[in-house]
């Protein structure tokens, strides 16, 4: 079984990726592979991989979902006193992973992390599902429990309270944006050259674009 594991290998040949036809900001070129993906065949396009950095240098990553991006950066939400509301609180630096297989890429986004406004969290927990709402306010997340049982009894208690009016924020739910300061765009390509650009964020707000070897 082993064995077949180091066999497992795609000869990516799709498309490539020229300096030449890059935009000339990173936010510019990620709308362009976001918009591509949207019309591709990918279920889940926003999932990302989120890595933070735990208490004495640990990586931590796991799947977030983007939830909105824009030139101040890519913005999920969660809940502020789980595990990774906790290391970005102590460290606010972080890193995002989208891999879209079907189009043989990979965006790596390395930035700063900072809450994003009250109002904000709050517009977008009302766009959610009431299912979604209860269970922001019943999962105590990352946290250990006693069972699935208790899971069931906590969201039954805020069904029940919030069953004859509106499901506000809790307050310790809101949402955090990464506003980048590096962008690497990854192009499989065939024999393994695979095309790298990395933009670089500079003081005056321009990218520098440098072509990293495979």
């Amino acid at each position: 079984m082993h064995k077949n594991i180091a066999d497992i290998r795609i000869n990516y040949s799709k498309k490539s990726l020229d300096e030449s036809d890059a935009a000339k900001n990173a936010i510019e070129m990620f709308e362009i592979w976001w918009n591509e993906a949207m019309e591709s065949d990918i279920t889940e396009i926003n999932a990302m991989t989120l890595s933070t950095v735990k208490e004495g240098g640990i990586p931590n990553a796991r799947i977030v979902l983007l939830k909105a991006f824009d030139e101040r950066g890519f913005v999920f939400f969660t809940n502020y006193n789980s595990q990774k509301g906790h290391e970005l609180d102590e460290n606010k630096n972080a890193s995002l992973v989208f891999f879209w297989k079907e189009l043989e890429r990979q965006v790596r986004i390395t930035g700063i992390a900072e809450k994003t406004s009250t109002q904000e969290s709050i517009d977008y927990f009302n766009s959610r599902p009431d299912g979604s709402k209860l269970g922001a306010w019943s999962s105590a997340q990352s946290v250990v429990v006693a069972g699935k049982s208790w899971l069931k009894e906590t969201f039954d208690f805020y069904n029940e309270r919030f069953k004859r009016g509106v499901i506000p924020k809790p307050p310790h739910w809101g949402g955090y944006r990464i506003k980048p300061t590096k962008i690497e765009f990854w192009q499989g390509r065939p024999n393994r050259m695979h095309d790298r650009l990395l933009y670089t964020i500079q003081d005056d707000g321009s990218w520098k674009i440098e072509r990293l070897s495979p």
